[in-house]
């Protein structure tokens, strides 16, 4: 099969490629391949198990059309300060035009038009100074807020959009490999079950997401495409009591806090917070469970939760950032039995492992009901785990009663971003006809900075009719 345009992976820099084409006029031929199935085909048996059941051969929460921003909290961030380096690449002021033009397309898909995080700059002063007294760095960043229930129905009509234009959607295929011959990519190879398939395209697209991350840096290292090593985040998802989040939450829904805390001065951030939120499990490849958060529009628990990650950056002779991340996941789920590790702040501090009777006997209860009390520190990398500490003193300081002894850890919260491919300010990586996008490509992290190269990509392809 020949095309014009394939895009592997229907996450958000993948269907924005693919929307921003059409919207520019072009006539070029697209087809949108995505391992998993259409957002009215995905469903997580969770909430009638009671717990998860690993689904196969992937999970729904984190495969299928829209990738995960279906099933996650949905946030906008609507700065280019939050997101990752994809400023770096094109420039701030190229990079927040993107972002400003990206969310005007979210809006007439109907998104919220509500925006967090504006107003209140007393409280928001209040806030900094606190953060600056603890050593902590306050990121101003607006937040649209999609909700999980409503980010379901946004991207179904956005998918709905892209099968009226005449965007070929393939489900339950996956990409097994670029076809590519001296220097050019000339296509992809597909696979289901035992069928293969090759599409030979002129521009191929790989926009594979965070869940796509670790194949794309093998692809990189078997086809000679320039990379390098980039940052690898490990850390938890925090979990306490509305109350005590309650001025964070009403003044700037999303607290964007960074640190380097002693001793190691490694980079520590905040990411994701959920107020009356719930703490959910993703399954990744090869078994890998991880901690996520969700927040919905509706439906509320009397918790907030917040992930705290921790950056991992290596040098020669070590190039397997990706890896090393997974072994620190795979041994806390090792603990847990293959669910989700969680223990109390306090025991932490005290040196020993949390039971389940104590955890009945909290003000915080789990909202992740299968998620295993144990020890966290016995699999956390030692240097990972006092910057965590150490941070979540500090924010103590800003957000008073952040690190009470019932405040609860989920670990492992892994973000699998650090291969970072090499390409111009055009989008153009070190092999012709090839291009990589998104979270995959160590470039973008979070919802609307993939989405905003997604358009930038689109852009460039229509113009090469």
């Amino acid at each position: 099969m020949k095309t014009d345009v394939i895009i592997i992976g229907a996450g958000p820099a993948g269907i924005f490629t693919a929307l921003e084409m059409i919207r520019r006029g072009s006539h070029k031929k697209i087809v949108l391949v995505e391992k998993g199935q259409p957002i009215e085909k995905r469903h997580c048996p969770k909430p009638q198990t009671g717990c998860c059941v690993s689904c196969r051969p992937y999970c729904h929460i984190t495969t299928g059309f829209s990738g995960a921003g279906a099933f996650s909290d949905g946030k906008l961030s609507l700065s280019c300060e939050v997101g990752g380096d994809f400023p770096n690449l094109i420039g701030s002021a190229a990079a927040q035009s993107l972002i400003d033009y990206t969310d005007t397309i979210y809006l007439e898909f109907g998104a919220d038009t509500h925006v967090e995080g504006i107003g209140n700059e007393r409280d928001v002063r209040d806030i900094r100074k606190r953060a600056i007294q603890a050593g902590l760095k306050l990121v101003d960043c607006p937040i649209r807020h999609l909700g999980t229930e409503r980010a379901q129905s946004l991207y179904t009509a956005i998918q709905h959009y892209l099968e009226a234009h005449d965007v070929e959607l393939v489900f339950g295929w996956a990409c097994e490999n670029l076809i590519i011959e001296g220097e050019t990519c000339l296509g992809v190879l597909l696979r289901r079950g035992g069928e293969t398939r090759e599409i030979r395209a002129a521009h191929t697209v790989v926009a594979t997401g965070r869940r796509g991350a670790d194949w794309l840096e093998c692809l990189c290292a078997e086809h000679n495409i320039a990379h390098q090593p980039g940052t690898v985040d490990i850390g938890v998802r925090v979990e306490c009591r509305n109350e005590v989040m309650e001025e964070v939450n009403r003044v700037l829904y999303e607290s964007k806090l960074i640190g380097y805390p002693k001793p190691f001065k490694n980079k520590v951030r905040t990411f994701c917070q959920n107020p009356g939120g719930f703490v959910s499990q993703e399954n990744y490849d090869n078994d890998l469970a991880v901690v996520n958060g969700h927040s919905y529009k509706d439906r509320k628990s009397e918790n907030t939760n917040v992930s705290i990650l921790c950056s991992h950056n290596f040098s020669v002779p070590f190039n397997q950032p990706i890896a090393y991340a997974q072994k620190v996941g795979e041994m806390t789920n090792m603990l847990a039995n293959g669910h989700i590790l969680v223990q109390r702040f306090g025991d932490i501090l005290d040196g020993k492992r949390t039971w389940e009777r104590e955890l009945a006997q909290s003000n915080v209860r789990p909202t992740l009901p299968d998620a295993v009390a144990g020890d966290i520190t016995a699999a956390m990398p030692y240097r990972a785990m006092i910057n965590i500490i150490n941070f979540i003193q500090a924010m103590d300081i800003v957000v008073p009663g952040f690190a009470a002894p019932e405040t609860l850890l989920y670990a492992p919260e892994l973000k699998f971003y650090s291969n970072r491919v090499k390409m111009d300010a055009a989008l153009n990586t070190s092999i012709s006809g090839l291009h990589c996008l998104g979270d995959s490509s160590g470039w973008t992290r979070g919802l609307m900075m993939a989405s905003a190269m997604g358009v930038m990509m689109g852009r460039s392809l229509a113009k090469t009719e």
